[in-house]
């Protein structure tokens, strides 16, 4: 594991970082848009006071913390690999270069000492498909991290996604609200049982949580977007049930499904989910970042 030196120089002082995932740049974005909004997410990250860790593996290295350049490479470079935890040895074996999923991230960043991490959406449980389920959740049962997140991605059965949440031990907080967003929209339909209310609050949670030496999963803080940033709700409807049944016609299966989806969403919605996604992963950055200043 490679620390980029502000990282390990932040955590040695015991002052705030947060861990980024590097999938959204690989696989997330489209090109160009990608490097331009993995700078500004880390740039978001240094404005509300804390040092961004980007995590990725390159040349089969696990690196905590990228500089401009790696970042770009990992932005334009063709055949990068999709990364969960299971993944990290083999890829280390290969020497190849991978972006990391919320279960690699996690875990890696959990092993480096960060508590905090920020991301778009998690994964979770599929529609129709409840056998064909996301390695995030059971990743996040075992890792003592706070994910800021914009709940689980919509494209997803959430009732269910939620359901195995409670099963694995994660808990599930709202940021100021009761309700579980659901990534492209303000409200998934379901709610939770716990509301932090503000960066203070759910610092005291993250340093309560390694206090008692009691859970060892995640914190899932689900941050959701103001009602009037968020996709159209019958554009969204609509968009997912055409996708959906593209998925069916098209017979897309396993860890293709979600990538199917977010492109059909793009191309369908005029590049609105787009910008929506945009949004999420910068207002979670800035959340993110908030809190892990507040736990330092």
């Amino acid at each position: 594991m490679v620390l980029a030196p502000e990282v390990a120089d932040a955590l040695g002082a015991g002052r705030p970082v947060v861990a980024l995932e590097s999938t959204i740049i690989a696989h997330g974005l489209p090109r160009p848009d990608n490097l331009k909004v993995a700078r500004e997410i880390e740039a978001t990250v240094r404005a509300a006071g804390a040092v961004p860790a980007t995590i990725a593996v390159l040349g089969g290295r696990v690196h905590v913390g990228l500089d401009d350049a790696q970042l770009t490479h990992l932005a334009d470079a063709d055949g990068v690999a999709k990364l969960s935890a299971r993944d990290l040895a083999v890829a280390a074996a290969k020497g190849v270069d991978g972006a990391t999923t919320v279960a690699a991230t996690s875990a890696i960043a959990a092993a480096a000492g960060i508590r905090v991490f920020a991301t778009g959406g998690l994964g979770g449980v599929h529609r129709d498909a409840p056998y064909d389920e996301s390695a995030d959740l059971v990743t996040l049962a075992r890792t003592p991290i706070a994910v800021v997140c914009a709940g689980v991605k919509s494209i997803l059965d959430v009732g269910a996604t939620l359901e195995r949440l409670e099963t694995l031990g994660v808990a599930v907080a709202g940021f100021r609200t009761l309700r579980f967003p659901g990534f492209y929209l303000s409200d998934s339909g379901f709610g939770v049982d716990w509301s932090l209310d503000s960066p203070e609050e759910a610092a005291r949670a993250i340093t309560a949580r390694a206090a008692q030496g009691v859970h060892r999963g995640a914190l899932v803080i689900a941050n959701p977007l103001p009602a009037g940033e968020q996709l159209d709700p019958a554009l969204h409807d609509r968009t997912l049930a055409e996708g959906m049944a593209a998925l069916e016609r098209e017979g897309v299966t396993g860890k293709a499904v979600t990538p199917f989806l977010l492109g059909w969403f793009h191309e369908h919605t005029g590049g609105a989910s787009l910008e929506v996604n945009v949004r999420i992963i910068l207002r979670n950055a800035d959340l993110a970042a908030r809190i892990a200043a507040a736990a330092a």
